[in-house]
C-alpha cells in the first residue's frame, strides 16, 4: 500500500485579493475551486491548479489575517512548481523580472535546475525543471505560453529539528523511501533527506531538511499549514485503518466533497494530510467554468446567503 505523490499543498495568505492576481497573472495557474474554508467559513479557500484540477497541481490557500510568519524549522519551508526544460526556466526568469518579482540565479541543485523566488507575501517558491515527463493540461486563458507553463507541484520542503522520529513516519507508518541527500542550498552546514512515493520522481518527494539550530517557527501569512499526500481512492479506508491500528492520532475519516482526507502531525508538529484523487473539482461544475463562482459542499449550503456576504470580492 503506498501513496502515489503530492496531492496539494496549502498554505495562507492575509491579502487574498494581491493572492489572486498573483498566481492567476503572474504565475498563470487556473483558479479550479472558489471556496472556504470548511471549518471556517469566513474564510476563502482557493485552489490553484491546471486547467483541469488534476490532483498533484493544486496549490491551495486560507485566507486568514494573520501576521507574517516568523520562519524556522518544525514547518513546511519551500513549495517546488515543475515546468518542463531549461528554455522554459530562462523564459521564467525574465518574465518574474519583467513582474518586478526577484528571482535568484538559474542553478542546479539535488540533479535539476531551480529558479528560487517569493510570492508578495514571502512563500518561498521554486520552479524545477522536471524534464517534461508525464501529462501536462495547459490552461488555454493563462497568461503564460502553454509550453512554459506549470504543469504541476515539485517536491515539498520541510525542516525539523531532529530527523529520527520523522523518518519513523514516513518510512513505517506512509511507506516511503529514503533515496538520497545533499547539502541545503541556502544552508549547505544542513542536510535535506530525501524521501520518494510511489513511482517517484519530483511529483513524489518529500524533501526534510534537518536543523537543530534554529528556532521554531511561529505559522502566519506567507507560511505553508498542510502538505497532503495521494492515496488512492479504493485505499482510503485501508490508510484510516492503517493509522487507526498504528496508534497514529489524527482526525478520522473527513470528506471534503471533492476528496476525502486523513489528518495528522507528523513527530516534530508539520501536519500532514493523506488525500483521495477523487471525486476532483468537476463532480459540482463543468470544467470549462471551473473557479468562476463560489461553490460549497452540499453541507454549507444552507448558509450560502450568510457566508457570501462575509467575503470580499476577488475580481476586479
Amino acid at each position: 500500500m503506498n501513496l502515489q505523490g503530492i496531492h496539494h499543498l496549502t498554505a495562507i495568505s492575509a491579502r487574498i485579493r494581491e493572492n489572486y492576481r498573483f498566481y492567476t497573472r503572474i504565475l498563470g495557474m487556473r483558479l479550479v475551486k472558489r471556496s472556504v474554508n470548511q471549518d471556517d467559513v469566513s474564510a476563502y479557500h482557493l485552489f490553484y491548479a491546471d486547467a483541469r484540477g488534476t490532483p498533484g497541481t493544486d496549490l491551495t490557500f486560507f485566507d486568514w489575517p494573520v501576521p507574517p510568519e516568523q520562519r524556522g524549522t518544525r514547518a513546511i519551508t519551500r513549495t517546488a512548481l515543475r515546468v518542463a526544460g531549461r528554455e522554459a526556466l530562462s523564459w521564467w526568469s525574465e518574465h518574474l523580472n519583467e513582474a518586478g518579482v526577484t528571482a535568484g540565479p538559474l542553478v542546479e541543485h539535488d540533479g535539476r535546475l531551480r529558479l528560487d523566488f517569493e510570492d508578495p507575501e514571502g512563500q518561498r517558491l521554486t520552479l524545477i525543471d522536471d524534464g517534461a515527463h508525464g501529462e501536462a493540461h495547459p490552461w488555454e486563458r493563462s497568461p503564460v505560453p502553454p509550453a512554459y507553463q506549470i504543469r504541476g507541484l515539485g517536491p515539498i520542503t520541510m525542516s525539523v529539528p531532529d530527523l529520527r522520529p520523522t523518518d519513523v513516519v514516513l518510512r513505517q507508518v506512509l511507506n516511503m523511501r529514503l533515496e538520497r541527500q545533499y547539502a541545503h542550498p541556502e544552508h549547505p552546514r544542513h542536510t535535506v533527506y530525501v524521501y520518494a512515493m510511489g513511482p517517484g520522481g519530483p511529483g513524489a518527494e518529500l524533501h526534510v531538511a534537518e536543523q537543530p539550530d534554529l528556532p521554531p517557527a511561529r505559522p502566519g501569512a506567507g507560511g505553508g499549514h498542510h502538505v497532503a499526500f495521494r492515496a488512492p481512492d479504493d485505499h482510503y479506508e485501508d490508510w484510516a485503518e492503517r493509522l487507526r491500528t498504528m496508534r497514529v492520532p489524527n482526525s478520522g475519516k473527513v470528506d471534503r466533497y471533492w476528496f476525502r482526507s486523513l489528518y495528522f502531525r507528523e513527530p516534530n508538529g508539520v501536519l500532514f494530510e493523506l488525500a483521495t484523487d477523487g471525486p476532483g473539482f468537476a463532480v459540482d461544475e463543468d470544467e470549462a467554468t471551473l473557479g468562476e463562482t463560489v461553490i460549497l459542499p452540499p453541507f454549507l449550503e444552507p448558509q450560502r446567503q450568510t457566508i457570501l456576504a462575509g467575503l470580499q470580492p476577488l475580481d476586479d
